[in-house]
């Protein structure tokens, strides 16, 4: 699909004059953006955090020291995150793989196109998840769509909100210069304007950019 480049850069300067440049994704290491990646899986940043504190407190938020977690045990320090059952059992999958790819470091080097179908080949990992960890931990230009960004999107008339996430995806870096730094501030941007505006019901009143959206509220 085509999107028009020049909206779409209007969008991110009004976003970044009003929020500033972000530090996101939230994490220590590449390994925990990583489970982050998989944590927020339908759940709320808020418990993603809750779970990320119980790993550490157990001193597990580490590769080797999560792969000799018994499933169980995993699976009771993400409670918080919600369905922590499947992503317990999604973590350990992602973690074997980047084991077996030789770590993070090994994988970073692989070509994007290579590395994202076999990151899409891990049971459990889906095209949000492995854009997630590769823009944000892996450093490869790629644009995170997520419900937010199909928000914004569909408001300012850009979209009509049920592109398949392909589509939308190559959408995105077509017209965008391919520019890792830009990507991941794009969706940052995105990100803190939902949860500063842009919510499922706008608070328009503190909107950045009203005057030019098309489900403004009154």
């Amino acid at each position: 699909m085509n999107l028009d480049a020049a909206k779409l850069l209007g969008l991110y300067d009004a976003m970044l004059l009003a929020y500033g440049e972000q530090d996101w994704w939230p994490a220590d290491t590449d390994f925990e953006i990583c489970v982050g990646a998989v944590l927020t899986q339908n759940a709320a940043w808020v418990n993603v955090e809750k779970a990320i504190v119980n790993l550490k407190a157990a001193g597990v938020l580490h590769l080797h020291s999560m792969l000799e977690l018994p499933e169980s045990e995993l699976a009771d320090l993400i409670r918080p995150s919600g369905y922590f059952n499947i992503k317990a059992k999604r973590l350990l999958n992602l973690c074997r793989f980047i084991q077996q790819a030789g770590g993070i470091s090994h994988l970073s080097r692989k070509p994007l196109s290579d590395l994202r179908e076999a990151m899409l080949g891990v049971n459990g990992i889906g095209p949000e998840t492995a854009d997630d960890i590769l823009l944000y931990a892996l450093d490869k230009p790629v644009f995170v769509i997520d419900t937010y960004t199909r928000r914004l999107l569909s408001r300012h008339g850009l979209i009509k909100g049920n592109e398949g996430y392909e589509s939308l995806r190559a959408g995105f870096e077509k017209a965008l210069t391919t520019d890792t730094k830009l990507f991941s501030q794009y969706h940052a941007l995105i990100v803190q304007h939902a949860k500063m505006a842009c919510r499922k019901k706008p608070d328009c009143e503190s909107c950045c950019m009203t005057d030019f959206c098309l489900k403004r509220i009154n």
